[in-house]
């Protein structure tokens, strides 16, 4: 097929250079270029300098709309609206923001999580990426809401690594602070909780629940971490047939019946779930790469979908081991 000449707008940062590291290897896709204010007339490996020997592209801060037929939007949060309002493209260019602006469905935006939506992003050429605690969570604990499962209030904790904070340096997430450290912030209150009762609401509109969700800063840098429990009277057989039978056709996310880990996913889009029963808890480990299915492999899995391309495609990444 001819090749969907595409954009990436906000490309310095840490999902921008998800964006290309992915996009550079897809076999269906273009790179027109990559926008940035601040990096502009710069080769792309003065701020991703890994992607030596890969690229010749350089940072332009000029926004090209005709001709483009995919733009991944990955401005900081609160930016995407106005960006759009001052440099509108075709209707018919397939638009993924990667920021927090249209997750509320607003603006006709699709919300990309595709093991929920996936006939509407089929349609759509408007995508909301999906925030990357929201994606683990979400895909932990979507069977259990769908099944009505959910009685009382959910407990949750995640981690996350220190890319998750972004590129601009912060007190929380230079090496000093971060290293051999582990602190929470936003107890209950994280952003993403938003879309994630949104996603709950859409599954079962009877959802009234509390999502007591506790985010930690972990010490290492890719990686987020979910354990979500709460009280369950059936057995772990049923949850896990449950689950099983609900992500049957999911391209990424699987159900281990063995013990998990974070390396598993990492470096890979994978949501990787392990499920058990104890004290009377289901408890549910989410294992996601907060940079790949948490953001930008996710937005390249939504481009697939939206074109008509195999989910996989562009996406075949081995996690590491060690």
């Amino acid at each position: 097929m001819t090749k969907i000449k595409t954009a990436i707008i906000g490309g310095a940062g840490y999902t921008g250079g998800e964006l290309l590291r992915l996009l550079i290897h897809h076999p269906h896709v273009e790179i027109a270029y990559v926008h940035s204010n601040s990096q502009k007339d710069k080769p792309i490996t003065h701020s991703h300098p890994d992607l030596i020997g890969e690229t010749e592209l350089v940072f332009t801060d000029i926004v090209q709309t005709e001709g483009i037929q995919a733009v991944f939007l990955a401005l900081p949060h609160g930016e995407t609206k106005s960006f759009l309002d001052k440099n509108p493209f075709a209707e018919d260019t397939l638009i993924i923001d990667l920021s927090a602006d249209f997750r509320d469905k607003s603006h006709g935006f699709v919300y990309g999580l595709p093991e929920i939506n996936l006939e509407a992003i089929q349609n759509a050429n408007k995508i909301a990426n999906p925030g990357c605690f929201a994606t683990g969570i979400q895909l932990a604990l979507a069977p259990s809401i769908a099944k009505g499962w959910v009685k009382d209030a959910i407990h949750v904790s995640g981690i996350t690594g220190s890319t998750g904070a972004g590129k601009k340096l912060a007190d929380t997430s230079h090496f000093s602070y971060r290293t051999g450290n582990f602190s929470v912030y936003k107890l209950f209150t994280h952003q993403h909780l938003k879309e994630i009762k949104q996603t709950f609401k859409q599954l079962d509109p009877s959802f009234n629940q509390e999502v007591l969700f506790v985010p930690y800063r972990g010490n290492f840098t890719r990686g987020i971490w979910i354990t979500a429990y709460f009280p369950f009277e059936g057995s772990e057989e049923e949850a896990v047939k449950a689950y099983q039978e609900f992500y049957k056709d999911a391209a990424f996310t699987f159900i281990s019946s063995q013990d998990i880990d974070l390396k598993q996913a990492v470096n890979t889009n994978k949501c990787i779930l392990h499920i058990q029963k104890e004290a009377g808890m289901l408890i549910i480990y989410s294992a996601i790469d907060n940079l790949l299915k948490g953001a930008s492999g996710q937005a390249i899995q939504n481009l697939n979908i939206a074109i008509g391309l195999p989910q996989h495609t562009g996406l075949q990444l081995k996690s590491i081991a060690f």
